[in-house]
């Protein structure tokens, strides 16, 4: 019987590797807040938070539906001069460039359609609807910058058995830090920064 000699077996391909992308790596010095808007192929509504990016994660009917309600309330107190905008970034500093889930801003700090950002000067409140992975985040770093950037008011939002509960704070402008003004389960009526009074309960009728 004959055996059929031994050949070299033929080289496997090489799979093609994707490149990734710009923002996978990040510089050694970290991100600054002008990347965001240059960096190509980039995730909608990455934060930038102590030069590192921040993705968002998928949401909650909660946190939608209370970001709903509290972003058609605003827009519907705010005096003319003001404006409310959702999920839009403000650059607090070269490597601080969160985004709230609402903010109020002055309406000469609009300059066009194709503005991406604002400055803590043109920002009058910010408000966090916490979410289970950015706890820390909402609670302690993000309200420390909008301070420390002189914001003056910011809200905080917690998921209470579904039901929203609005933690009120002012900022103290001799230490930049926020003290707390109220706590709001059934109803937020406050006058500051303009007359708000707002139905929480309207987040579980939706």
């Amino acid at each position: 019987m004959s055996i059929a000699p031994l050949t070299e077996a033929e080289p496997l391909p090489t799979p093609e590797v994707e490149p990734l992308p710009a923002w996978a790596i990040p510089p050694k010095e970290g991100f600054t807040a002008e990347d965001l808007d240059r960096l190509p192929g980039i995730p909608p509504h990455t934060e930038l938070i102590d030069g590192t990016l921040v993705f968002v994660s998928p949401q909650t009917n909660f946190h939608a539906l209370t970001v709903e309600v509290l972003l058609y309330k605003l827009r519907s107190a705010a005096p003319a001069e003001l404006r409310v905008r959702r999920e839009m970034t403000v650059t607090l500093g070269r490597r601080q460039r969160p985004e709230p889930d609402i903010m109020v801003l002055h309406a000469e700090a609009v300059k066009g359609l194709e503005q991406t950002t604002y400055r803590p000067d043109d920002v009058l409140l910010v408000v966090e609807v916490v979410s289970s992975e950015s706890e820390i985040r909402d609670r302690q770093r993000k309200p420390e910058l909008y301070a420390e950037a002189g914001i003056p008011h910011f809200w905080r939002v917690e998921n209470t058995q579904g039901q929203p509960t609005v933690y009120v704070y002012e900022l103290d402008p001799a230490t930049r830090r926020y003290a707390l003004m109220g706590i709001h389960h059934d109803r937020l009526k406050v006058s500051l920064p303009f007359e708000i009074d707002i139905d929480l309960a309207e987040v579980g009728d939706i």
